[in-house]
């Protein structure tokens, strides 16, 4: 009977580290909400992927110039960016300025490259 629970439990791990990605690549969730990124400060690994989630009744963009750029996001669209570079990336809402929030990546070991 152990040895059947130790199975399933091994398998059920097998399936949510292949849902994870490559290499245990984590999808990090930031709403967009009442004029505001929640959370404005995110910390990812790299490889890792950020999907941002309008949720305000009006559209919003999400953008680092140079970087990336979303397009207009409606009510429940989203805008996903993987980041593959160490660093610490400051993006706005084109249509917002006043809206702002941060993406700090490091490597895989915790660093974030700056020097």
């Amino acid at each position: 009977m152990t040895m059947r629970i130790l199975t399933a439990m091994a398998a059920g791990a097998a399936l949510l580290v292949s849902l994870a990605g490559p290499a245990g690549a984590a999808e990090v969730k930031v709403g967009i909400d009442n004029f505001t990124f929640n959370p404005k400060v995110v910390t990812v690994k790299a490889g890792d992927t950020v999907v941002w989630t309008n949720r305000d009744d009006i559209p919003h963009t999400v953008a680092d110039p140079g970087k990336f750029k979303s397009k207009a996001l409606d009510t429940g669209d989203t805008y996903s960016f993987t980041f593959t570079t160490p660093g610490s990336f400051d993006y706005f809402c084109s249509l917002h300025p006043h809206m702002t929030g941060r993406i700090v990546v490091e490597t895989a070991t915790g660093d974030t490259g700056a020097k």
